[in-house]
């Protein structure tokens, strides 16, 4: 998926100093691979997508209610869908698909993916919760 295909000159970006080159979905459903344009590559896994994501479901309305998603271990993605010219929607096969993963949120998600995920372990373990099923 390519997130723009109109010449150059007549992209309106939105404001976003991270912009994506390729968007890949692997065979697996179970990553997703985005290049952005100053050259960084990441690899998000689905579950980490799924857990992070930015909808007011997982999300709250203020950081104070975050949920912790568990047993998303296995979660696949089923559709990656465009949205305007800033974001995309994923579709997971748990049938969430309400999270809007603007460029910006991508590119922290695949920067800090490893203190992300650190953080959640140590939720999900602190709550006495698991990745699996």
């Amino acid at each position: 998926m390519h997130p723009s295909e109109p010449a150059p000159n007549s992209v309106i970006r939105p404001n976003s100093e991270h912009w994506p080159v390729e968007i890949r979905l692997k065979k697996n459903k179970r990553q997703i691979d985005i290049e952005f344009e100053d050259g960084n590559i990441f690899s998000l896994s689905a579950e980490l997508l799924r857990v992070e994501s930015p909808s007011a479901e997982v999300r709250g309305h203020s950081p104070s209610e975050k949920k912790i998603v568990a047993g998303r271990k296995f979660v696949a993605v089923m559709d990656i869908e465009k949205v305007g010219s800033y974001a995309i929607r994923i579709h997971f096969d748990d049938l969430h698909n309400t999270g809007i993963y603007t460029w910006e949120n991508l590119y922290k998600l695949g920067r800090d993916q490893d203190i992300i995920w650190q953080d959640y372990l140590q939720s999900l373990e602190k709550n006495g919760l698991s990745r699996s099923p």
